[in-house]
C-alpha cells in the first residue's frame, strides 16, 4: 500500500468496470450498512438498484471547470509586490511546487487509497465509517479526493449565497451527481492532475484558498518549503477549516493541533514516516506565523497609488466591457500588473511631505511625480494616511480620498491651481511670436472689461472686478515677459492673456492635458490665467512634464504591463502626442528656470537645472508648486481638507511650524525641492536644450531701460544710507567700549551688511520701478519681503553677464542689466551667510507694509520665499464668476514669533 501511495500517476487508474464490480460485491456483502453510508438508494427495491446502475453506466461529461478565482498582484517597477486583490486568497501552483511531504499528508488523511481506486472507494469508505464510529468523531475521510474536488468546483462556481447553499446541500440527487462527476473526472485526468487541482481549490481556513496561500498565511513560507509538522497541520485543517481556523483564538488552535497530531499518526500507520518521528513532530508546538494577507489598497505600502491603479482598471474598457466584468477580472483573474511606481521616488515624496505636514493637521499636502516623455507615474503621495478614521469620523489622520488625483481616480474636487496656470499663457505668447524681453507697461490696477472671449466666441468680460498685484498698494510700470513671470505679476498676465486670446490660452492648456479634477468643463473666464480652475497634482505634473519633454505630452500612466494567469504578457505603451513645437517648449523652460534664480523660488535649489512656477490663490485658499527637470516632473498642492474656501491657509500651524500665510514658495516649494533632490539622487544631471535665440531673442519693452536705471540709482542711494547708519552704530558701540551689537570682530569693527540686500529689485524681491508712493509692489506673491528672506546666493564677483543679457534683451537693456548685476559690488558678493549685524526693530519698506525686519538668521525652510500667483482665484469663484482683488502676498517666516497683530495687519 505504501508503494502505491507514493507512486506516480497511472498506478491507481482503475477501469469503470472494476469500480462497478466493487460496488456490486460490497452491496451483496454489506447490505444496508454500506448502502446507508454511500448509496441509500441501493438498499431499496430492485428497481431502484437497476436505475442506480444505469446512472453510473451512463456517465455525464466531466464537470465544466471555470478558472478558479485567482489573486491579482500589483508589482512596482522593480518587480516587488505592492498590493493584491482577490475574491478568494489563492495562488495556484503546479504539483511540482508542493512539498512531497504535503502531498503525502493530504492523501494519508483524506483518501489513503487515492492511487488505487477509480474515484469511488467503497472499501475505504466502509473502513472510514467503522473507524469514525469507534472514535466518536471524524478520523478519516469518507469521500474520495475526486469527490471532494467535484464539491469544491461546484462551490467555486457559485455566484450567490443561494447557489453556495445548494452546492452544500446533502440530498440523494446531489450525492449521486457528485459520485458520477467524480468518475468522469477520473476518466479525464491522471491522479496527479486531480491531486493538483484539489490542493489548489481546497479551503484551509483563515481566508486561505489553496495550499500556496495557506502555507503563506499559516507559516509565511511557500508550499514547496513546508516541513512535516507544517504539512500535517495544513492537511488536518482542510477537513473542518472553520472549526480549526487559528486566527479565531486558542480554542480553534487547540482543535487544529489535535487534527495535526491525527495526521501524523495516520502517516505513521501507513508507513510514510517512522513512529518516533511522528511522536517528535507531535510534541512540537504549532509554531504558527500568521501572516496577514490583506486584499485591496489598505494593506499596500503605496495606498494612494494603489487606488489610482485600481480605478484605472475599473474604468478602462481594455479590462472588460462593463464595470462588473472589470471588477471580476481584477479580483478573480489572477493578473500580475506591473506598475510604474519607483520606490526611491515614492520614499522621497513621502519623506518630504512627512517632514513638513503632519497627518494630524487639517491641512493636507499632495504630490505626484511623472517621468517626462512617457507619462509614467513615479510617485504619488498624500500627507495623511490611507483608511477610515476611528468611528468613521470625517476628520483625523486618515482619508480614503486619493487627493493627489482627480475624481475619476479616487480623488476629491481639487484645488484652484493659482499661478501655475500662467505657464499656459506664457506658452501661448511664445507660440504667437513674442520674444524674450518683449513686454508692456501695466497700470496699478486692472479691470477685465473688454477683450475676453471663450472658445464659443461668447464675451466673458467682467467689468465689475478690479485686479491688483499682490500687495494691492497700486502702482504700475514696465514689465518684460521674463520679469512678469519671475515675479508672477497678476496684472501683467491678465493683459497678456487678453493680447494672445483667452481661447488660445485655454486651447494650449487642453493640449497639455489640463482637465478639471471634478471632470466638468474648464471654466473659460478672464482669470483663467490666474488659476481659477480646480486641479489635482497628477494632471498639473503631467502638463509640466510635457514642457520637460520638449512639447511631448503623455497621458499619466500607472500600468506598464499586464501578465495573464496563463503567462501571456501585454505591454502598455505610453499614450503621447506632440502638443508643442520643441522650440516653443525650450523657450518656456528657459524663462521658467529664472523662477529659481531671479524669481519667487530664488534661493531654493535642487543642485541641478530646474524650471517651475509657484502658485498661491486669492485669500490663500491653496498653494502650489509645479516644476521639472529633463528627467522628472512633479507638482505639490496644499489646502485644508475641511474646505479650502472656508478655511484659508492664514494664521495656521502646519507640521509644528507657524505660517502667517502659506504661499507657493513657503511650503509647496520646499516640499518639491526636498523630494526632487532625493528622487534624483544618483540620476545624471542634464540641462535643458538652449532656446533658439534667432527666433526668441531680441525683444523690447518700452520704458524698461529707464525704469531699471531709476531703480538702480534709488538702490545706490539706499545703500549709502544704510552704510552711514552702520558707521554711526559702530562708532557708538566703539565709544561704549564694546563690540558692535551682533558683531563678531574686535571692538569698533563694523558689521557687514547682507550681500545685495536691497541692492537691486531682483535681489530683494522688488520690481524694477518706483511705485510712486514710496513703496515697491510685489508681483503676484512672487516677490520677497527683504525682512524675511533667507540668505541670498549671488554670482561670483566680476561675473560677466553681458553675453547672457545680450541674448535676452535689446542692447540698451542688456547693458543696463550687465551694469547693475555685473558691477554692483553688493550683488557680486559670493557670501552666503545671513546678516549677523545689529538687530533692527524698525521695519524697512520693501514693498511689504508692516513686514518685520530680519533679526539674526532667517531660514528658507520656514517660509523664506513667497508663493507666486496669489489670486489663482483672483476674481473667480468656484462657478467661474469674477470676484474681489488679489490677496496681499507679503512674506512671513514661519515662526511663532509673529504676533496676532502681525497677522491681522498683513491680511487684505
Amino acid at each position: 500500500m505504501t508503494s502505491r501511495l507514493l507512486g506516480h500517476a497511472g498506478l491507481g487508474r482503475v477501469s469503470l468496470g472494476r469500480a462497478l464490480l466493487s460496488l456490486s460485491l460490497c452491496g451483496a456483502a454489506g447490505g444496508g450498512l454500506v448502502a446507508g453510508l454511500v448509496m441509500p438508494f441501493v438498499g431499496g427495491a430492485g428497481l431502484a438498484a437497476k436505475r442506480a446502475a444505469s446512472a453510473f453506466t451512463e456517465l455525464p461529461a466531466p464537470l465544466r471547470e471555470e478558472p478558479l478565482p485567482e489573486m491579482t498582484r500589483l508589482l512596482d517597477r522593480d518587480g516587488r509586490q505592492i498590493a493584491q486583490f482577490y475574491y478568494q486568497n489563492r495562488q495556484s501552483v503546479p504539483l511540482s511546487a508542493v512539498a512531497p511531504v504535503m502531498r503525502q499528508a493530504i492523501v494519508a488523511i483524506e483518501d489513503s487509497r487515492f492511487y488505487e481506486h477509480g474515484g469511488l472507494d467503497l472499501k475505504g469508505t466502509l473502513r472510514a465509517l467503522v473507524t469514525n464510529t469507534r472514535a466518536g468523531g471524524i478520523r478519516q475521510g469518507g469521500s474520495s479526493i475526486s469527490q471532494q474536488l467535484v464539491k469544491n468546483i461546484m462551490l467555486s462556481q457559485a455566484e450567490t449565497e443561494q447557489e453556495r447553499a445548494q452546492a452544500l446541500v446533502r440530498t440523494f440527487r446531489r450525492k449521486l451527481d457528485e459520485l458520477r462527476y467524480a468518475l468522469a473526472l477520473e476518466r479525464k485526468y491522471t491522479k496527479d492532475q486531480i491531486l493538483e487541482r484539489y490542493l489548489n481549490i481546497a479551503y484551509f481556513g483563515a481566508g486561505a484558498f489553496g495550499v500556496q496561500a495557506a502555507a503563506r498565511r499559516f507559516f509565511g513560507v511557500d508550499a514547496a518549503d513546508l516541513t512535516l509538522t507544517q504539512a500535517a497541520t495544513l492537511a488536518g485543517a482542510v477537513r473542518t477549516p472553520y472549526d480549526t481556523d487559528p486566527s479565531l483564538g486558542d480554542d480553534h488552535r487547540g482543535r487544529l493541533r489535535a487534527r495535526r497530531d491525527l495526521v501524523l499518526s495516520r502517516m505513521a500507520e501507513l508507513g510514510l514516516i517512522g513512529r518516533d518521528r511522528a511522536l517528535d513532530a507531535a510534541a512540537a508546538p504549532l509554531a504558527l506565523h500568521l501572516r496577514p494577507e490583506p486584499g485591496g489598497c489598505a494593506g499596500s505600502a503605496y495606498p494612494f497609488f494603489c487606488v489610482y491603479v485600481e480605478r484605472e482598471v475599473l474604468t478602462n474598457p481594455a479590462f472588460g466591457y462593463t464595470r462588473a466584468d472589470r471588477e471580476r477580472r481584477l479580483q478573480r483573474g489572477g493578473l500580475t500588473i506591473w506598475t510604474t511606481i519607483d520606490p526611491a521616488a515614492q520614499r522621497a515624496a513621502d519623506r518630504a511631505l512627512a517632514a513638513r505636514v503632519s497627518p494630524r493637521d487639517n491641512q493636507v499636502a499632495s504630490e505626484t511625480m511623472i517621468e517626462p516623455g512617457t507619462g509614467r507615474i513615479r510617485a504619488m503621495a498624500v500627507s495623511k494616511r490611507y483608511g477610515r478614521n476611528p468611528h468613521d469620523r470625517a476628520l483625523g489622520r486618515n482619508t480614503t480620498y486619493n487627493l493627489a488625483a482627480d475624481v475619476a481616480h479616487g480623488g476629491g474636487l481639487g484645488l484652484q491651481a493659482g499661478s501655475t496656470f500662467k505657464v499656459f499663457t506664457l506658452t501661448t505668447a511664445l507660440k504667437q511670436g513674442m520674444r524674450f524681453g518683449d513686454g508692456f507697461t501695466i497700470p496699478g490696477s486692472y479691470v477685465p472689461s473688454f477683450g475676453y472671449r471663450d472658445c464659443s466666441g461668447r464675451a466673458v468680460n467682467d467689468p465689475h472686478t478690479v485686479i491688483h498685484n499682490a500687495g494691492g498698494e497700486g502702482g504700475g510700470g514696465p514689465y518684460s515677459l521674463e520679469m512678469g513671470t519671475w515675479q508672477s505679476v497678476n496684472i501683467f498676465y491678465m493683459r497678456l492673456e487678453r493680447e494672445v486670446g483667452l481661447c488660445d490660452v485655454v486651447a494650449t492648456a487642453r493640449s497639455l492635458g489640463i482637465r478639471r479634477a471634478d471632470g466638468t468643463p474648464l471654466r473659460e473666464v478672464p482669470t483663467f490665467t490666474l488659476g481659477a480652475n480646480e486641479m489635482d497634482p497628477t494632471t498639473v505634473a503631467a502638463a509640466y512634464a510635457a514642457l520637460a519633454a520638449r512639447g511631448r505630452y503623455c497621458r499619466p500612466m500607472a500600468i506598464a504591463a499586464v501578465v495573464e494567469h496563463d503567462g501571456t504578457r501585454t505591454e502598455v505603451p505610453p499614450a503621447c502626442v506632440a502638443a508643442l513645437e520643441p522650440a516653443v517648449a525650450d523657450a518656456v523652460s528657459h524663462v521658467l528656470t529664472g523662477v529659481f534664480t531671479k524669481g519667487t523660488m530664488r534661493g531654493q535649489s535642487i543642485g541641478r537645472p530646474a524650471a517651475g512656477k509657484t502658485g498661491t490663490n486669492n485669500g490663500y485658499t491653496s498653494a502650489w508648486f509645479a516644476g521639472y527637470t529633463p528627467s522628472l516632473a512633479a507638482a505639490v498642492s496644499v489646502g485644508d481638507i475641511r474646505g479650502s474656501y472656508r478655511y484659508p491657509l492664514t494664521g495656521v500651524t502646519i507640521g509644528g511650524r507657524y505660517y502667517g500665510s502659506v504661499q507657493g514658495a513657503s511650503l509647496p516649494g520646499p516640499i518639491w525641492v526636498d523630494s526632487m533632490r532625493a528622487a534624483l539622487r544618483g540620476v545624471p544631471a542634464h540641462g535643458f536644450t538652449p532656446p533658439d535665440m534667432s527666433r526668441f531673442g531680441g525683444g523690447f519693452t518700452p520704458g524698461l531701460k529707464e525704469a531699471l536705471e531709476k531703480q538702480r540709482k534709488k538702490q545706490e542711494k539706499e545703500k549709502k544710507k544704510r552704510e552711514a547708519e552702520h558707521r554711526r552704530h559702530d562708532d557708538a558701540a566703539s565709544q561704549a567700549g564694546g563690540p558692535a551689537s551682533g558683531g563678531t570682530g574686535t571692538p569698533g569693527s563694523r558689521a557687514t551688511p547682507a550681500p545685495g540686500n536691497g541692492s537691486h529689485p531682483l535681489a530683494a524681491g522688488r520690481l524694477p520701478f518706483s511705485a510712486g508712493n514710496g513703496r515697491v509692489p510685489l508681483g503676484s506673491g512672487g516677490g520677497r519681503a527683504a525682512a524675511a528672506v533667507s540668505p541670498m546666493r549671488f554670482p561670483a564677483a566680476g561675473h560677466d553677464f553681458s553675453q547672457t543679457f545680450a541674448r535676452m534683451f535689446s542692447p540698451d537693456v542688456a547693458r543696463t542689466f550687465a551694469r547693475v548685476f555685473g558691477h554692483n559690488p553688493a550683488v557680486a558678493s559670493t557670501a552666503h551667510t545671513p546678516v549677523r549685524g545689529p538687530a533692527r526693530r524698525t521695519p524697512r519698506r520693501t514693498g511689504s507694509v508692516g513686514a518685520p525686519a530680519a533679526t539674526g538668521r532667517t531660514s528658507s525652510s520656514t517660509g523664506s520665499s513667497t508663493g507666486g500667483g496669489v489670486g489663482g482665484s483672483t476674481g473667480a469663484r468656484r462657478d467661474g464668476s469674477a470676484r474681489g482683488r488679489t490677496s496681499d502676498a507679503r512674506l512671513y517666516a514661519a515662526s511663532p514669533r509673529h504676533t496676532q497683530e502681525d497677522t491681522r495687519r498683513n491680511r487684505h
